[in-house]
Order: structure tokens, then sequence, then C-alpha cells
């Protein structure tokens, strides 16, 4: 069950989308990042506590 769940979280991680603005960013637009949004994004949300959601 837990490689279930690390497998869950790797995928969430790295799966991501081409949002621009606040308009079209959500969970399938955004990038989910553990930490801080890289240099350009802003934070838009949460993916699930504690990764963060950032969009362009």
């Amino acid at each position: 069950m837990g490689i279930l769940w690390f497998f869950l979280i790797f995928i969430s991680l790295t799966a991501h989308g081409n949002a621009y603005g606040p308009g079209s960013c959500n969970h399938e637009g955004g990038l989910c990042r553990v930490g801080n949004c890289a240099s350009g994004e802003y934070l838009a949300g949460f993916c699930f506590e504690p990764i963060i959601l950032c969009c362009k």
C-alpha cells in the first residue's frame, strides 16, 4: 500500500499543464510543487497539504 501512495504522489508532482494566468490555472493546468514556486510562477493554492499549486 505504501508503494501505491508513493507512486500516486510522484505522478501528481510530475504532472503539469500549460496554464497561463489565474483564469486557466487549475489542478489540470498548474504545476504541483513541494516548497516554493519557481521564478516566474505564483502560488495559486494547494494541491493537497503541504503540496502547493504554482502557475505561470
